[in-house]
């Protein structure tokens, strides 16, 4: 018995049967050879003519259609067969019929996602790694069968995962392509979406939470409330997730609501333990995201009239965005300007506030009318 393979050469195996579907685990489509489904393949098989055996490739797919497996390979077979005729969608029609008789065949799903990409059909394409993601999932959750000790356990799902990977590597980075392609934002965050349920501990998982915020925030959904459902669903699946922490602890800098600020500090704190920009292997991006961290965190504190542990944090924060990040450098250095104000530190004030105006943005001005005020209040001191 051999297995089926996805070209047009007859290979034939035993479809195996007892894979409950709701594990979600690899379809195998086999044939046992000898069987009359087995002769008919072969003689499809022997046939040159291309539109003779799409013909018999039809009525193979019609004699069987009360074996899901069977026919799921008919169906396969005649996909790739108007894929390499140029016919695109009647390739996608019958790829699709395919994954009806055999839902997680990772076979079928790659050969699907590449038919889809060769039609410029995003929204498919992103079903079908989506889909594959699942299953590629499922591998590393099957359930341990009875008998079998934890050691052969082990071995057997880091076997399984092994013979998989290149395939479910092409799923994840063809579905993340499609993110990045993606220029419409409702479209967009339907694929991220469909992505993180696939891919939950995807290699790209920043890089999709970045543009989850930059596609539910202003100027694109404005949708607050999908911002933080979603990055609390990142964060079930990888705690650790210094996108989605940012993400939240941003939010929640921003929001007035009562409570809010201390769920800001909360997950900014835990981004500067993630980001560790002390470290002597800490790069730039990790740099602005601790810088990022310490600013809502301060700004936070000033919302709870805690100034004087505020300051603390807005200096760390200028420390680490000065020179990289010009419009956080200047929030943390007006933030500093306020808060020595505040404390009646005028001429620490004054400097910071200085070192702000020159920075141009929407907080110059703000800057320099709060320099402005500072240099009056010291004006009159003395």
């Amino acid at each position: 018995m051999r297995r089926c393979s996805g070209s047009l050469t007859l290979v034939a195996l035993l479809f195996s049967l007892g894979v409950p579907r709701a594990s979600a685990q690899v379809d195998r489509i086999t044939i046992a050879a000898g069987t009359d489904e087995d002769h008919d393949l072969q003689a499809i098989s022997s046939e040159q003519d291309a539109q003779k055996k799409l013909a018999m490739y039809e009525d193979f797919v019609k004699k069987y259609s009360a074996n899901p497996a069977t026919a799921a390979y008919g169906n396969w077979q005649l996909a790739q067969a108007y894929q390499a005729s140029g016919d695109l969608q009647k390739g996608l029609d019958y790829g699709d019929k395919a994954l009806a008789g055999s839902p997680h065949n990772l076979d079928i799903l790659v050969s699907q996602a590449s038919l889809a990409q060769q039609a410029k059909n995003n929204a498919k394409l992103m079903e079908y790694s989506a889909r594959g993601g699942e299953v590629c999932l499922a591998i590393a959750k099957q359930p341990k069968p009875e008998g079998m000790s934890d050691e052969d356990f082990i071995r057997k799902v880091n076997e399984d995962k092994s013979a998989v990977q290149n395939v479910c590597d092409f799923l994840e980075t063809s579905g993340f392509n499609v993110i990045t392609s993606e220029t419409d934002p409702k479209s967009r965050m339907s694929d991220i979406e469909k992505f993180t349920t696939g891919f939950p501990d995807s290699k790209f998982q920043d890089q999709v939470s970045n543009y989850a915020m930059y596609t539910l925030g202003p100027g694109q959904l404005n949708d607050k409330e999908r911002l933080v459902s979603f990055g609390e669903k990142v964060l079930a699946s990888n705690p650790n997730s210094l996108a989605a922490l940012l993400l939240l602890g941003g939010f929640y800098g921003d929001d007035a609501r009562p409570g809010s600020a201390a769920k800001a500090i909360s997950y900014s704190q835990k981004a500067i333990e993630v980001a560790k920009a002390d470290a002597p292997d800490a790069d730039k991006s990790r740099k602005l995201s601790a810088g990022a961290a310490h600013n809502t965190i301060g700004w936070a504190y000033l919302k709870q009239e805690k100034t004087t542990v505020a300051i603390p944090e807005l200096k760390a924060a200028a420390a680490l965005l000065k020179g990289q990040d010009d419009q956080q450098y200047a929030r943390a250095l007006y933030g500093l300007g306020f808060a020595y104000g505040k404390l009646n530190k005028l001429t620490e004030a004054r400097d910071v506030l200085t070192e702000a105006v020159k920075i141009p943005g929407p907080l110059q001005p703000m800057s320099q009318d709060l320099l402005t005020k500072v240099n009056s209040a010291r004006a009159k001191g003395k």
